[in-house]
């Protein structure tokens, strides 16, 4: 029922509007294109490519932002500002580094584990998987299955685990140290497992070797007994470990992430039964930006390189306030709204402001549209096709859906693949295409265009880098979607792996596979199985020179071996100003990003509380339903106190996704209004939104 709220909504967007003074004003399609285009090209014919950057943020509906990272591109910037660079860029740049690829990650066997280790995630609440509540509820209640779960608080999880170790927030990192210290000196390791696939193993033994575990575990405020156990329990077991936002978004993040691969791999517990293997896609994978490469850009002011194609949000404002000749002057916000979702809110206002050019394209007047020259309306999910492109999580089976358009469109809005096909369009980006590439399209049918577009592309091999374009406006039009044309063309050009994987679930090899796979995909809107893994090669995917798993590098041995207890218990002291632990955000049944603006979807509800422990409670001397002020060094918000035992002592947690303006009101706590987007980390720049020291005052 909640949808009606996304779907219907008093935000909603029907035409595209010009900020005129401080109103907005509805102006045709061709007025918008036209004067979006003629800014764009005064800003980069004076500033460069470097002046644009983009941020996206599908939820669910990737193509839309294929296109516009694709408008970008040919434009000449590489700023692509997303959503993963707030949550899982630490991984990636760990990953890139011991796998080879930035691009690999994993997905855990359910089918076939004997133990399950949660790290930081709370799928009971943010899901992850396909039918996480039940799968989960079922491991639970199998007692040959052993559920265990590392984080602070009682989460919905922690509450059906085996075995649930609250750490003290912000000490993943020497948790990790310490489990890997106990087993490599307990001599659990599996050392066949490292002859045939890791390299660097007796080169990182001094790192941990001699490491004081049980100091460690006592900064933890963990049990030396019941983490030795968990460590034994993993190395011996069918086991495989999953991590999120908790880690992702927490103090070392980037080193713990290399730190997991480091446990798993020493376990034994990569590319085989029960552990975690390396998923696929329907299409290829993501990118690997290295970072020695002088075609891979970074920040002009802080630095930061892209990984896997992407940069970080947190460090956008500091990119735009500033003097520097090359700072960002236009920024496209496709499906994003930075003003709610990413950390610092007050930084993004300011610079948002110093812009030459916001232009934003969504389906409702997000805080960020209302900030913008230009708004764009685009469809919503239910009134386009569209998907989500993201890993398969149903190994080794690879499942895909094709949503089907369900709801007639409201007003003028269009597909956001078609609005910067027309963008690209009025900036002259497209070659020019032949008539008959039109008709094949229109009569016929996706194989003869198929074989007509690669003869073009034979005769005009510069346009390859604009054939989304193409494909969008001849047989985008045919089909009355952009985001069609753009599957049915990238399902012709496929790794010659993921072709087998196809083959495997009953796709033909062969030139045809491709279009085969397209009209089934169109013939099933449920969704269906387009590839399957084969276990027995998984680790041949890793990408490293040499095939093998690298443990020694030297990117993170300074930084692991700070990682002392002395040192982490001194930089753990509660600060006097700021004596507790706020968790910025918090994954539930009452709220979804910025996607509900109506907040009626919440009526009668407690919807945005601050959970609190009544330990903590009663010695503030505050009440249940009582309102404080939440206080950080970037700000405060006021906010409703919950008591619960959900949270852990000294700590306090705040959900995301409220403080949204509806009609003139603002409902519920910007969590996002607390956070400092300086407070980051030191290679991702992910922001630690899981650590962030607050205090609590009655209103």
């Amino acid at each position: 029922l909640n949808v009606a709220f996304h779907q219907h909504n008093a935000d909603r967007l029907t035409h595209p509007l010009k900020k005129v003074g401080n109103t907005f004003e509805k102006i045709t399609w061709e007025q918008a294109l036209k004067e979006i285009a003629e800014k764009l090209r005064n800003i980069l014919g004076q500033h460069g490519p470097r002046s644009l950057a983009w941020m996206l943020s599908g939820q669910g509906c990737h193509f839309g932002l294929a296109f516009a990272g694709r408008f970008g591109n040919l434009l000449g910037s590489q700023y692509n500002y997303t959503a993963l660079g707030q949550e899982y860029t630490g991984r990636f740049w760990a990953h890139g580094l011991t796998l080879g690829s930035q691009s690999l990650q994993f997905v855990s066997d359910y089918h076939n584990t004997e133990m399950v280790m949660f790290v930081g995630w709370n799928p009971m609440m943010s899901h992850g998987t396909p039918q996480a509540r039940r799968k989960f509820q079922k491991m639970a209640k199998n007692p040959d299955i052993l559920l265990v779960v590392i984080d602070p608080r009682l989460s919905e999880t922690a509450r059906i685990a085996d075995v649930h170790l609250a750490l003290r927030p912000g000490t993943d990192a020497l948790l990790f140290k310490a489990m890997i210290s106990l087993i490599i000196q307990e001599g659990w390791t599996d050392r066949e497992y490292i002859k045939q696939h890791v390299d660097g193993f007796e080169e990182i033994i001094p790192w941990f070797i001699d490491f004081d575990v049980e100091s460690a575990l006592k900064v933890c405020q963990l049990d030396r007994r019941q983490v030795s156990e968990v460590c034994q329990a993993f190395a011996t077991r069918r086991s495989c470990l999953h991590d999120d936002l908790g880690i992702l978004m927490n103090r070392h993040s980037t080193l713990v992430s290399y730190l997991l691969v480091v446990f798993q791999a020493l376990c034994g517990r990569i590319g085989v039964p029960g552990g975690n293997y390396f998923p696929s896609r329907l299409a290829g994978g993501a990118v690997h930006s290295d970072p020695e490469d002088p075609n891979t850009w970074r920040t002009t002011v802080t630095h930061i390189p892209a990984i896997q194609g992407i940069f970080p949000p947190n460090v956008l404002p500091e990119e735009i306030l500033t003097d520097h000749p090359d700072r960002l002057r236009a920024v496209l916000a496709v499906g994003s709204n930075p003003l709610r979702s990413y950390a610092d809110t007050t930084a993004y206002e300011e610079a948002f402001k110093k812009l030459d050019l916001l232009v934003t394209v969504d389906m409702a007047m997000t805080e960020t549209a209302a900030l913008s020259h230009y708004v764009l309306p685009a469809r919503s999910a239910y009134e386009s096709w569209d998907s989500t492109m993201f890993p398969s999580r149903n190994w080794p089976e690879v499942f895909f859906q094709m949503r089907h358009p369900i709801i007639k469109t409201e007003g003028e809005a269009k597909e956001s693949g078609e609005i910067f096909t027309l963008l690209a369009e009025a900036m002259d980006l497209i070659p020019k295409v032949p008539e008959s590439l039109y008709a094949t399209a229109e009569s016929g049918g996706p194989r003869a265009f198929r074989d007509a577009l690669l003869g073009f592309l034979r005769e005009n091999p510069a346009a390859i880098k604009a054939v989304m374009f193409i494909a969008a406006k001849t047989l985008g039009r045919s089909l009355g979607s952009a985001h069609l044309a753009a599957l049915c063309t990238m399902l012709q050009v496929r790794p010659e792996s993921i072709q087998q994987e196809a083959a495997r679930a009953g796709f033909a090899l062969g030139p045809d596979q491709g279009l085969d796979l397209y009209q089934a995909i169109i013939d099933h809107p449920q969704g269906l199985l387009v590839g399957k893994s084969d276990p027995e090669k998984n680790l041949e995917t890793l990408a490293t020179p040499n095939g093998r798993i690298k443990l020694k590098v030297k990117d993170f041995e300074e930084w692991i071996r700070e990682i002392d207890p002395a040192e982490e218990e001194e930089k753990l002291k509660p600060d006097d100003r700021y004596p507790f632990i706020l968790m910025a955000g918090r994954h539930w049944d009452m709220n979804a990003n910025t996607n509900m603006r109506d907040p009626a979807w919440n009526e009668g509800k407690r919807a945005c509380t601050l959970l609190m422990h009544p330990e903590d409670a009663r010695a503030q001397g505050l009440a249940d339903g009582q309102i404080v002020r939440l206080m950080t060094e970037a700000g405060d918000e006021t906010i409703e106190i919950e008591v619960s035992s959900g949270a852990r002592p000294g700590q306090v947690i705040s959900p995301h996704g409220f403080g949204l303006i509806y009609n003139g009101q603002k409902y519920g706590a910007n969590v996002n209004r607390l956070t400092k987007n300086t407070h980051r980390d030191r290679v991702a720049a992910t922001p630690l939104h899981r650590y962030v020291p607050c205090r609590v005052e009655p209103l």
